[in-house]
């Protein structure tokens, strides 16, 4: 693979409890385990919500692409990422995934076609897949 681009964060503190900074002033944030995970809940990010931000911008970036190459109007198009985490059988902890994909100047068969062939092009399809249970569905 031809590397064209590398992103650095890193994370201090105490873990999902802590602070996660990028190299540069892009990225700044303090994280906190959500309510529902026996955290303090609040307006706070979290590893989870991290990845659903960077899961469906690039999706939607994916969805721009392959529409461009088929002149599709993808115009007031929206992606929205859902992340869960949960534990696993093996007594570890997993993620699922499901992707909204809204597509509003296509019909629906088009809008379905442009979807999964940004599937095949997102890298973070790519990277989670077979690993993590992602639902696409178009909306």
């Amino acid at each position: 693979m031809n590397i064209m681009y590398t992103a650095v964060a890193h994370a201090t503190g105490d873990g999902r409890n802590g602070r996660v900074h990028s190299d540069g002033e892009a990225l700044d944030l303090d994280l906190r385990v959500p309510k529902e995970l026996g955290g303090p809940g609040g307006s706070f990010a979290n590893p989870e919500l991290l990845f659903a931000a960077g899961y469906s911008s690039c999706f939607h970036s994916a969805l721009k692409l392959v529409s461009a190459r088929e002149q599709a109007d993808v115009s007031d198009s929206g992606v929205s990422a859902t992340v869960g985490i949960g534990a696993t059988d093996g007594g570890g902890f997993g993620l699922a995934v499901e992707l909204d994909v809204h597509i509003p100047n296509v019909d629906d068969a088009t809008a379905q076609r442009l979807a999964e062939a940004a599937h095949e092009v997102c890298p973070y399809s790519n990277a989670t897949r077979g690993n993590i249970d992602v639902t696409l569905r178009v909306v």
